[in-house]
């Protein structure tokens, strides 16, 4: 099995189809979006409710993400109070590294590395230093990406190495 790393140029290969991706949206999905629509007028491509951490996560098309938070985060923070639920945004993007890359934010992720195949993605962070954020208070954060890579490719997420530290 061999690894499949996205450079700057990707062949279309290292992009996500949307269409061809089976995602359901239920009815409590679907009014979260339309609320953040009408609150930001922005475009939400993707919404999970997460009672676990009792947040919603909402996936942002791309290029919308600065006015989809508003100025100072007034538009997250009005949208919390509104629907009573933490709120955290990923901002999509069509090549896959980026996108993931982007679920990790702000924890700075050195390579993903997406097997051929069904294999699970491998993460490999800068350093220590980010383990903390990449992780999040009890888990919050990689389950965030747990589930949104489930979601959006199918796969599970590998164990997360720290660059240039052996196993």
């Amino acid at each position: 099995m061999t690894n499949l790393f996205v450079h700057e140029n990707p062949t279309e290969g290292d992009r996500l189809d949307l269409g061809a991706m089976e995602r359901c949206i239920g009815f409590k999905e679907r009014r979260y979006i339309e609320e953040l629509r009408i609150l930001t007028k922005s475009t939400a491509i993707d919404c999970i409710i997460d009672d676990r951490f009792e947040r919603i996560i909402y996936i942002i098309k791309h290029g919308e993400m600065g006015y989809t938070i508003g100025k100072g985060g007034a538009n997250i923070e009005k949208l919390s109070r509104m629907l009573g639920k933490r709120i955290e945004m990923v901002e999509y993007n069509e090549i896959r590294e980026v996108f993931i890359r982007n679920m990790f934010r702000p924890a700075e992720v050195s390579r993903v590395s997406i097997p051929d195949g069904a294999g699970p993605i491998h993460i490999i962070i800068t350093s220590r230093s980010n383990l903390g954020l990449t992780i999040g208070k009890g888990g919050a954060n990689i389950e965030k990406v747990r589930l949104l890579v489930k979601r959006f490719f199918g796969r599970d997420l590998d164990e997360i190495e720290i660059e240039g530290e052996e196993k």
